[in-house]
């Protein structure tokens, strides 16, 4: 079995799992960075679930969610879009693990924004829209693009919920954390033993990558 097939769909669905994330981390970041209320803390509860449930309670979660006899499930199948057992699937599963990194980072940048600038651009007539656009985003882009590192990282890594939404099909859902348990199944340690050492450095390369770009942004932050 060639290795090269479930890294380049583990690179694949870790790269659109970020996007998604980062889409709906930033909503989630700028509500709770708002939100002082009841409301607010409960939806900081439910977005960092996904870190203390185990992952495969949350893909069990997800599975429920859309599986064929929920309502969402039956829609998307009468459409032509199953989720389950399918690469979007992963997709999804990857990018709900990965959420909290990234509304975490964002959170915390968005939040470090001075409020009385956006006070001003309110007293400019600007829309709240333009506000996140024109004054929070710029000045939290750095946040947002670590949290954005580190999904892309934890989405590469997803195995829990990954093989109770996708499955474990070879060619279609196999992503590499997958493909290294299947090999171990089968009694294929040289296969696993090459897999996993494929994976340990792509993460050490992407580890040592986010690394260089947080400095080179700390030495561009200084310098403005």
């Amino acid at each position: 079995m060639s290795m090269w097939e479930p890294l380049l769909l583990s690179l694949r669905v870790a790269g659109l799992a970020t996007i998604l994330a980062v889409v709906l981390g930033l909503m989630a970041a700028v509500a709770l960075a708002r939100w002082r209320n009841p409301l607010g803390s409960v939806l900081d509860a439910v977005v960092n679930l996904p870190l203390v449930l185990p992952p495969t309670v949350l893909g069990y979660y997800l599975l429920v969610a859309w599986g064929a006899r929920s309502p969402l499930g039956t829609l998307l199948d009468r459409l032509g879009i199953p989720l389950i057992f399918t690469w979007r699937g992963a997709v999804l599963a990857a990018a709900a693990v990965a959420l909290p990194l990234v509304v975490q980072a964002s959170k915390a940048a968005i939040e470090s924004v001075d409020p009385e600038l956006h006070d001003v651009a309110r007293t400019l007539g600007r829309s709240e829209t333009a506000i996140f656009f024109s004054v929070t985003l710029p000045l939290a882009w750095r946040g947002v693009l670590a949290g954005a590192m580190l999904a892309f990282a934890r989405a590469l890594g997803e195995f829990g919920a990954t093989l109770m939404v996708a499955g474990n099909i070879p060619a279609k859902t196999q992503t590499l954390p997958l493909a290294i348990y299947d090999a171990v199944q089968r009694g294929d340690q040289d296969a696993a033993n090459l897999m996993a050492l494929l994976l340990t450095v792509s993460a050490v390369l992407l580890l040592v990558l986010i690394k260089r770009l947080g400095h080179t942004l700390l030495g561009d932050g200084t310098r403005e």
